[in-house]
């Protein structure tokens, strides 16, 4: 705390005042960026090598100040040379970058610690970068690319540009409107047909913002009209730090779309991950059974138990994968209070998941920084899908850490992809994509798409954020068959592309709507991570 000088001794403690504000603004610093940097940089500043750079002694970071500022706010890509060593990739920008304070607290931080001697930074500089920034025309600094060419029968078009990054879209029968989520718990209100948008809900109405900020990563309305809302909250408890997470719903949604009632429907906790790593809980939506289920994402990168970089830190609790984490969760809608059910286990992350036709259940799941296939799984109650201990259909192992399989314990293999796109071939057939090319949306094609669609999914590819080269950064059609064993199979084609990092797609009638979540369709030109735009085929 800031000692607040008598007006007898301010001239003389005037230096003295300067240097204690300036240490509390690193201190409140350290704080923010374990939060919102440390996942990428470490604890340590030390980064990932070939990775994530080194903030420690780093010639990039402090030999511009104004560039660092602009990069916390928006976030950059593109290749960068720090300390002599190349890295090619993405930064989105960290939560909170709308506080001038905070911002300035992390950076003044980061250019104070692990050997760094630089100057302070005021809320006044970053509010100045920021004034710079809104007054350049975004789409010259940063322009949307355009539109990509529709597949045969389709026309598309540009429905709005976001001013904030939406990551789940959301929609009931009947209505004008659809439902944009962004990444901090704010809900907005589109009208597709005209591009308005408007935000009809704040995190800070419903939320408890004092522990922090929240990430909100899933959103459904249910056939009884009732909305969700699934958020995740790092938590600075003791002995360790944990993901507080909470899954609200609402009363019956009325014409307008705004949620009311909002209430906390269940709430839970697990430790924190134990590296720069904490998925979340995420995906969450209305099966064919009434029950409601929810994706699970991992704590860790492979199942390492031993804290990885942060071994000295006490705050991250020393162990891999808890009874929360990693599968597929199902809840009763039908109860006050529900139970967890974990529904299926062995699922890394998937940020996605959807039924066909026959109501068997799909997830499409992001692998691990080793160079692991991304997954397609039929999901199936009580089978287990091989995280943290295979991944896709081989006994590679990955991780010299990785944990052995418990005896006796069955895995499904993930499902092969005979290609053409994807990754696979008919002569080489992969389970299932791509590494990193994050598998995002994934929807059924039923009745109303076009015959050539029809009982086949499609499915968004977020695109590569570490490794090179780029892919991903389109849409496939996935016509997942039963070969003569009875063994689920996929055949995929390229049906849209280039797509800007989709997140989400939403079918309407003889519509379908595809988040964008930034505008760059790569990661080779350095440019920011500003907010992309949803897009609109209609057939």
């Amino acid at each position: 705390m800031i000692p607040r000088p008598t007006v007898a001794f301010a001239m003389g403690l005037v230096l003295f005042a300067v240097s204690v504000a300036a240490q509390s603004s690193a201190e409140r610093g350290r704080t923010a960026f374990q939060i919102s940097c440390a996942p990428c940089h470490q604890a340590n500043g030390e980064g990932l090598h070939g990775i994530f750079p080194s903030l420690a002694r780093s010639d990039y970071l402090l030999a511009d100040k104004d560039r660092s500022i602009r990069i916390a706010l928006q976030g950059t890509s593109g290749r960068v040379v720090v300390n002599g060593t190349e890295f090619q990739g993405v930064m989105p920008p960290p939560v909170g970058t709308d506080d001038d304070a905070r911002v300035a607290d992390i950076l003044t931080y980061v250019r104070s610690a692990w050997g760094n001697a630089a100057e302070p930074v005021a809320p006044a500089e970053v509010a100045a970068v920021r004034a710079t920034i809104a007054a350049t025309d975004p789409d010259r600094s940063d322009p949307f690319e355009p539109l990509p060419k529709p597949p045969a029968g389709f026309s598309i078009r540009e429905v709005v540009r976001l001013p904030v990054h939406g990551v789940r879209l959301a929609t009931m029968p009947g209505v004008n409107w659809i439902l944009v989520l962004n990444n901090v718990g704010d809900l907005y209100r589109l009208e597709p047909a005209t591009g308005n948008l408007a935000r009809i809900l704040a995190a800070r109405d419903y939320a408890d913002l004092s522990a922090g900020g929240i990430d909100a990563l899933g959103m459904t309305i249910d056939s009884k009209k009732r909305f969700y809302l699934v958020t995740n909250q790092r938590v600075a408890e003791r002995p360790w730090h944990v993901n507080r997470v909470v899954i609200y719903r609402s009363a019956p949604l009325d014409d307008t779309g705004v949620p009311t009632q909002l209430h906390a429907w269940l709430r839970t906790s697990y430790p924190w991950g134990n590296n720069y790593y904490n998925h979340g809980v995420s995906h969450i939506a209305e099966g064919p059974d009434g029950m409601i289920y929810v994706s699970s994402g991992a704590r860790t990168d492979g199942g390492e138990t031993d804290g990885g970089i942060f071994k000295s830190e006490s705050i991250y609790w020393k162990g891999g994968e808890t009874e929360l984490t990693a599968g597929v969760w199902r809840l009763d809608p039908n109860t006050v209070s529900p139970e967890i059910e974990m529904f299926a286990r062995g699922i890394r992350n998937a940020w996605t998941f959807a039924w066909n036709d026959r109501g068997e259940l799909f997830s499409a799941a992001n692998g691990p920084d080793a160079d692991a296939p991304e997954e397609l799984d039929l999901v199936e109650r009580g089978k287990h899908y091989g995280f943290p201990y295979q991944f896709g259909d081989d006994d590679t192992i990955y991780y010299p850490n990785s944990p052995r399989a418990p005896a006796g314990l069955a895995f499904v293999h993930a499902i092969r992809n005979f290609g053409p796109a994807g990754g696979g071939s008919p002569a080489k057939p992969l389970a299932t994509f791509n590494p990193h090319s994050s598998p995002t949306g994934l929807l059924f094609c039923g009745p109303d798409f076009p015959v050539a669609l029809r009982g086949k999914f499609l499915m968004g590819r977020f695109g590569n954020l570490i490794k090179s080269p780029d892919v991903g950064y389109d849409l496939l059609t996935l016509d997942i068959r039963r070969n003569a064993a009875g063994v689920p199979e996929v055949r995929t084609e390229t049906f849209l592309a280039p797509v800007a990092r989709p997140l989400d797609l939403l079918q309407v009638g003889k519509k379908l709507y595809v988040l964008e979540y930034t505008r760059a369709l790569g990661t080779e030109s350095h440019r920011p991570q500003s907010p992309g735009r949803i897009l609109e085929l209609a057939w």
